[in-house]
């Protein structure tokens, strides 16, 4: 049964889990430990109970429950109300989409789980960025990719900011973690996967001479740097996207959505 909770303290202890939440470097580590994540808004609380994440507590303004209260007629809870300077205080910064909820993780799978069945994965190597790593799930989920796995040092996916980029798209592609890493690629191969490191060399292969008809792995690093040594030694081939005009290389994520198209344009029909 929802058990709704007046709150006019920022500094009330049962406000927990929504503290500090604009520092990243306390939040990254913090909230994979405490096995929870932040949703905000309302289109990526609805994702988020889709996809069978179970709220811990939800935190808004009164007026914004009404809109919830359909999706979470069997949440039994406490439900945070609160004036928006209230929140804007506990945060750290406006809420503009109305309400948070504090969401129970759910156990990672393992990647023979995630990849089983699938013919077109896409492997992220220590992006830092949650935006980039967002707007990658945004593109898979928009493009086809049947799963995703992130390095151990990636960006938390479910990191508030990712799941905001990427509109709640990181419910909706199959994920979890490539640990050990780099190993996880031999698995791929050893799976039949062709892996494709993404990477600007002008010695890699262009985009559109390679066979995308077969399982097709495509791995992408960090910007700037790339790829690692390891990495890439353990990919079948190094791959890159013709460029022009004195450009060397493309955002991650504008490069994850020319690839991601490339390989449905050549499984469609």
């Amino acid at each position: 049964m929802v058990e709704f909770i007046s709150i006019s303290d920022p500094g009330d202890p049962r406000l927990r889990d929504y503290t500090g939440l604009t520092d990243v470097s306390l939040r990254r580590i913090r909230e994979p430990a405490e096995g929870l994540f932040l949703a905000e808004g309302e289109k990526v609380i609805r994702r988020a109970l889709a996809a069978g994440f179970l709220p811990r507590s939800l935190f808004m303004a009164s007026r914004w429950w009404e809109s919830l209260a359909a999706d979470l007629e069997s949440f039994d809870g406490p439900v945070y109300l609160c004036d928006e300077s209230v929140i804007r205080e506990v945060t750290g910064f406006n809420v503009h989409r109305g309400a948070l909820a504090s969401m129970g993780r759910l156990p990672l799978r393992s990647v023979s789980d995630v990849i089983a069945g699938a013919r077109r994965v896409v492997v992220l190597e220590d992006l830092v960025d949650h935006t980039n790593v967002g707007s990658v799930f945004r593109n898979a989920a928009a493009l086809g990719i049947d799963a995703v796995l992130v390095s151990p040092e990636c960006a938390d996916p479910l990191y508030r900011r990712s799941i905001k980029v990427s509109m709640g798209s990181v419910f909706a592609v199959p994920w979890t973690r490539a640990d050990p890493w780099p190993e996880t690629l031999d698995l791929l191969r050893a799976q039949g996967f062709s892996t494709l490191a993404m990477s600007p060399d002008p010695r890699g292969r262009l985009l559109q001479e390679v066979d995308l008809q077969r399982p097709v792995a495509v791995v992408l690093g960090t910007e700037g740097e790339g790829l690692t040594a390891e990495a890439l030694a353990r990919c079948e081939q190094s791959v890159r996207i013709p460029m022009s005009a004195g450009v060397d290389s493309l955002n991650v994520a504008a490069a994850s959505a020319v690839v991601f198209y490339a390989l449905g344009t050549a499984n469609a029909g």
